[in-house]
């Protein structure tokens, strides 16, 4: 499975209920290079994604195959729907801020996740994004 926008390999993660809603679907995937998400339901707008590449109990795929940056469980899940939405961070801000906290309550330190995260190709400016993270948290 590839990206739509940018053809790099896609990791696919189930998304805990706590935080569905700011994701684009209870099965989604974040793209290796831009960091961009989608549904992983094979809808319209989403990506087809095999059963097996979703741990058959639902847990969170291991995301350090994105980036070695991501923490493990939820805390990286949330991180992952949080690059997700960086592309748009004025129209997305809600649910970035939701998604921040909850990945700090699952234990990872958002500020130095986005220190150490590879995002040369990402949709969105990194330093510009963490520099308006810092003036909102």
């Amino acid at each position: 499975m590839s990206c739509p926008r940018c053809d790099a390999d896609l990791v696919a993660f189930a998304v805990p209920s706590a935080i569905r809603e700011h994701a684009p679907a209870a099965r989604t995937a974040i793209c290796t290079r831009c960091l961009r998400t989608f549904a992983a339901d094979g809808s319209d707008d989403g990506v087809d994604i095999d059963e097996g590449d979703i741990d058959a109990d639902g847990s969170p795929a291991d995301l350090s195959a994105v980036d070695p940056a991501f923490p493990a469980g939820e805390a990286g899940v949330a991180l992952a729907l949080v690059c997700g939405q960086l592309e748009s961070f004025a129209l997305n801000r809600a649910s970035i801020e939701a998604l921040v906290e909850h990945a700090e309550r699952s234990g990872a330190d958002v500020f130095a996740f986005l220190e150490r995260l590879d995002a040369a190709d990402a949709a969105f400016d990194l330093d510009r994004r963490r520099a308006a993270l810092l003036d909102v948290l």
